[in-house]
């Protein structure tokens, strides 16, 4: 069955409606992004409520397992353009492609990334952790491998349901994610509600059972809605597509190893802030904590900026690219100035909100927090730039350059001029943060430039 869409147009597009329909789009893909940092938030919380052990076990497994999620998730993202631009200019059967062939991207990764999970004490004991962090670590990692199944197959069908209009469905179905896995870990880590209390093994099925809860709502709402359900994903969905497929891989491998370029950039700036003693250490997970939290609100702009580009640019609208790309940039700003004033401001108040201030090292922290939080205030500018124009890029499925850039910008410039502040120069901690800035500020330059020159380019 051929199904005629819309597609975008010059038509009814003020600069004040793309304001609404940024926001509208916008707003649903921020809360979603909230909603994951809770269900991370709430099973390290959680799993705080047993012990010290559990505590650690938990933070370095939900990383572990974040790392392995990111790098899986560039292939959700690829999936995101492709369907905006295929919806863009009417193409129905593209979009039916560009989902299946996400899905089983996303299905291959996550069976190829299962040994990861299996043998993740020998992993971590390789990695220099202690022997019964990592065994406890390794409990919780052997369960949830599995719920990055669900997890990047809801990702795939996020770009389908945002692309086409239905973004809210995405923040409604992401709290009651949060609101089920918040149940089950309760339950299961604690043993509330008569449940058995397995610990940090309760922790790692719950995450599964609030991933599958998602996928299958979605995979739900799309056969409901009248519109949706006239993709007809999961008809003959064993029948590969390879040249699909080969999209898909292209372009979502280079999202993947920028985005991890990024969080590892930040991993590392923690072991080398742990070489400053425990004070420093506690002050920088304050500082970016802070930055995370704020983080997801350009986040989630940028997946809107992603949407928006690719429906006009499929529809060969060139002049409402412009007005898209411009409007959600000054949005985006607008917010990082907002948050950047208030962490200059209350630097000392934002960080007491993360220690009992009644604790023998908390002024200590606090006070070594602050002026890393003051320089957080310029970093939210730079981060905002760069991660809104990744999205413009992608929306223009231009993901392999990008990569490129990112990879000097983090790796070249802003590790090593964070190591050479903080050590040689004797800048410690605020030598790192210094060192986020160059590399940050690299990045949102250089892909600037790059989006620049692909629009000039595209006007001939």
């Amino acid at each position: 069955m051929s199904v005629t869409m819309p597609p975008a147009s010059a038509a009814g597009h003020s600069w004040l409606s793309h304001f609404r329909e940024t926001f509208a789009l916008g707003i649903p893909l921020i809360g979603a992004q909230l909603a994951q940092q809770g269900i991370n938030a709430t099973d390290i919380f959680i799993l705080g409520q047993l012990s010290a052990l559990d505590l650690a076990a938990a933070v370095l497994a939900t990383q572990y397992y974040f790392t392995i999620f990111i790098f899986g998730m560039g292939l959700a993202i690829a999936v995101m353009p492709m369907v905006a631009q295929a919806y863009g200019r009417g193409d129905e059967v593209a979009v039916r492609r560009s989902m299946r062939m996400g899905m089983w991207a996303s299905i291959i990764y996550s069976v190829l990334s299962l040994p990861l999970f299996f043998r993740a004490e020998p992993i971590l004991l390789a990695l220099g952790q202690e022997p019964d962090v990592a065994a406890r670590a390794a409990q919780y990692l052997f369960v949830v491998g599995f719920a990055l199944f669900p997890a990047l197959l809801f990702q795939v069908l996020r770009s389908l349901v945002s692309a086409t209009g239905h973004a809210r469905v995405v923040l409604w179905v992401s709290m009651l994610t949060l609101v089920v896995n918040a149940v089950v870990a309760y339950g299961l880590v604690l043993g509330g509600f008569g449940m058995p209390q397995i610990g940090i093994r309760g922790a790692a099925i719950a995450t599964f059972v609030g991933q599958a809860f998602g996928f299958l709502y979605l995979v739900a709402y799309i056969g409901r809605d009248a519109m949706l359900a006239r993709y007809a994903l999961f008809v003959r969905f064993w029948k590969p597509d390879w040249q699909a497929l080969k999209e898909v891989v292209l372009l979502g491998l280079p999202i993947g190893i920028s985005v991890l370029a990024e969080v590892s950039m930040f991993t590392i700036s923690s072991v080398l802030m742990g070489q400053f003693g425990t004070v420093p250490l506690a002050a920088h997970g304050i500082a970016i904590q802070l930055s995370s939290i704020t983080f997801m609100v350009p986040l989630g702009l940028s997946q809107a900026a992603t949407v928006r580009v690719g429906v006009f640019h499929g529809a060969n609208d060139r002049a409402n690219v412009k007005r898209a790309s411009a409007i959600v940039m000054v949005v985006a700003i607008g917010f990082a100035v907002a948050s950047g004033l208030a962490f200059a401001f209350a630097p000392r108040a934002l960080s007491s909100l993360f220690i009992d201030v009644s604790l023998p090292d908390a002024a200590a922290v606090v006070a070594y927090a602050a002026p890393l939080i003051v320089i957080a205030a310029l970093f939210q500018l730079l981060d905002t730039a760069q991660v809104i124009v990744n999205g413009l890029l992608r929306g223009l499925k231009d993901t392999r350059i990008p990569m490129v850039l990112v990879l000097i910008a983090y790796w070249i410039i802003g590790l090593p001029v964070a190591w050479l502040l903080a050590f040689p120069a004797g800048l410690g901690g605020k030598g790192i943060w210094t060192g986020f800035l160059c590399g940050l500020g690299a990045a949102a330059v250089m892909l600037s430039i790059r989006y620049w020159r692909l629009l000039k380019k595209a006007e001939g």
